[in-house]
């Protein structure tokens, strides 16, 4: 049979509510008192039920990752499991248990924070942009339940969300081909309703004009994340009037599309046509020739939405909506040695 709380506090010679409070790490217990329970809970062998304590104290001690997942996720979408490495690290370091959740839809993920937020079976949530949904938002902001959405929501919403700022990514995957002495860059991404497409975009765009370049509406191609669909956008690209001399390309399969239609032509990377990418994982270093990338490390940013959601746990009425977490270059051979006149340039800057 089970040791009790009351075998406890009758061999220790205490009222059952004060081994509670010793459990519970109340102040009101003096060190001596404390110090001899522990000794009989250790001499009797008993251990707290976690569970009936944290619903004592209100809370769960867990915090859910919730994400759409459909077959194949880890190859097509690799970046939410190193996002979830990150979080979990935090986690397990401030001693919460971490839950993952895979739904098949975001229906069925908002079904899934309805029940998690509706018997409080967890302290907050960490949602990945692939949930997000407007009804989820609704419901968040509703029960003012904590929360930390990754990836800025397509709509407007009082959620708490951090995301990369991909204007600035696609700002730097400019600066870095017009230092090396492309002037004719080509954008091939993917669907136009995309929202991280669309801001790299324009901050592609942006920056060529700020530079006095011209981007022809030829140049910007849509499609899917696919090496399929980059490489028939890199072809429509190489069968025009008008020739890029540098690419920039949406994600890996996209870029390795593209340099496949690029060999098919008998043209030369980077000599010929730059390309350029983003995220160093998981085939840019594969692709031949290894592609320059603008790399976000989600690793970290996993880690921060963690540190984030814990502290609005700790104070519900902390509020964060920003960009936090900032592009870095990758160089490889896929893109042309800065051009001594422009590492002049760039220098004085």
């Amino acid at each position: 049979m089970s040791v009790t709380i009351k075998d406890v506090a009758r061999m220790a010679g205490v009222s059952t509510a004060t081994v509670s409070k010793v459990i519970n790490g109340k102040p009101s217990i003096s060190a001596e008192t404390r110090h001899h329970v522990f000794q009989v809970m250790e001499q009797l062998h008993y251990h707290p039920n976690a569970q009936a304590s944290n619903f004592a104290k209100k809370r769960s001690e867990n915090i859910v990752f919730l994400a759409v997942t459909e077959a194949h996720t880890a190859f097509s979408n690799p970046h939410m499991f190193e996002i979830l490495c990150g979080a979990q690290k935090k986690i397990r370091e401030k001693k919460y248990n971490f839950s993952f959740i895979g739904s098949p839809t975001k229906e069925d993920a908002f079904r899934e924070a309805e029940y998690i937020i509706g018997r409080k079976a967890a302290d907050g949530i960490l949602i990945h942009g692939s949930a997000t949904s407007r009804s989820l938002a609704a419901l968040l902001g509703n029960t003012d339940f904590p929360h930390i959405i990754i990836g800025r929501p397509c709509f407007s919403t009082t959620t708490c969300w951090i995301d990369i700022n991909n204007y600035v990514s696609g700002e730097m995957a400019t600066k870095y081909l017009n230092k090396c002495g492309y002037t004719k860059i080509a954008f091939i991404g993917g669907p136009e309703t995309d929202e991280i497409s669309r801001h790299r975009l324009k901050g592609f765009i942006s920056t060529m004009h700020i530079n006095g370049l011209t981007v022809p509406d030829s140049f910007i191609k849509y499609g899917s994340y696919s090496r399929k669909s980059g490489f028939s956008m890199m072809e429509e690209l190489l069968r025009g009037n008008c020739l890029p001399d540098a690419v920039i390309c949406e994600n890996n399969e996209i870029a390795m599309g593209a340099t496949d239609a690029i060999r098919k032509h008998g043209m030369e990377i980077p000599n010929d046509i730059g390309v350029i990418t983003f995220d160093d994982y998981p085939l840019s270093q594969f692709i031949d020739p290894p592609l320059t990338v603008v790399d976000i490390d989600v690793n970290e940013m996993g880690h921060l939405a963690a540190t984030l959601l814990l502290k609005k746990i700790k104070n519900p009425a902390f509020h964060i909506q920003s960009f936090a977490t900032l592009p870095s270059l990758i160089v490889r051979a896929s893109t042309r040695n800065i051009t001594e006149e422009n590492r002049c340039e760039s220098n004085l800057l």
